[in-house]
């Protein structure tokens, strides 16, 4: 079925553009449609060319192209493969909720692969967010959330150590610690911006190098007005949507 999907025709000649974004575009629509599912292997590119008609250089373009937007898979020694496609989460923008929340209330379990955890002196950055001196010690987190059993987001967050006395107490979920303690946020200023994933945070996302991701930097306040907590995250850009609710200002 394959093989017939991709035999030159009128498809080819009467769709303009270059012969890589044509090819690109065909293999879209098998998966699409279902021809080649998730997981299931290409064809070797050889195989593609004496199909298509392409050369090896069109056809191995096309899958790379393909690659960087995720939706193929190169697994060393076994060939090209469909990646399976990743679950879209929306998140507001207009309530303070931890991941762990956010997750929960989609019926999505969440797991973290802890990467930091600990009592550390604090980086410039954080002295000056969280209004530290040089001596003083930082409570730091950093982890792999993951939810439904896929990775989504890499998160750091620096507190106080009287706001965080023990970062190993957090094992799920840090608002629900900070809520014991009576040190929850109550408000929270975001910066998002749009970002091409480093190899190292692409590796541990589960996404090629380069995909596009997005970085997002909070810092919470208590209800005193007190910084209570600084977290830099990012989050892989095929899984999540920021939504705003914007209302007319009065006049």
């Amino acid at each position: 079925m394959l093989n017939d999907f991709l035999l030159p025709d009128q498809w080819f000649s009467q769709n303009a553009g270059p012969r890589y974004v044509q090819l690109r575009h065909r293999l879209e629509e098998a998966i699409q449609t279902g021809l080649l599912p998730a997981n299931s292997s290409l064809p070797p590119e050889r195989e593609i060319a004496e199909l298509t008609g392409f050369s090896r250089v069109t056809v191995r373009k096309a899958i790379q192209e393909m690659v960087k937007d995720g939706a193929i898979e190169q697994r060393q020694g076994s060939g090209s493969f469909v990646r399976e496609a990743t679950q879209r989460v929306e998140q507001s923008l207009s309530h303070l909720t931890s991941f762990t929340e956010d997750m929960a209330n989609r019926g999505m379990q969440t797991t973290s692969r802890w990467l930091e955890r600990g009592v550390f002196m604090p980086n410039a950055e954080e002295i000056a967010t969280l209004s530290l001196t040089p001596d003083d010690q930082v409570a730091r987190i950093y982890r792999l959330r993951e939810a439904g059993g896929q990775p989504m987001a890499l998160e750091r967050a620096a507190l106080p150590l009287d706001i965080l006395p023990n970062p190993l107490e957090v094992v799920t979920s840090l608002y629900e610690v900070l809520a014991k303690h009576g040190h929850r946020p109550v408000r929270a200023v975001q910066k998002i911006a749009a970002v091409n994933l480093e190899p190292a945070d692409a590796h541990l996302l589960s996404v090629p190098e380069g995909t596009a991701g997005l970085r997002i930097q909070r810092i919470s306040y208590l209800e005193s007005g007190r910084v209570a907590e600084f977290t830099q995250s990012i989050y892989r850009g095929d899984a999540y949507d920021f939504v705003a609710e914007l209302r007319l200002s009065d006049r």
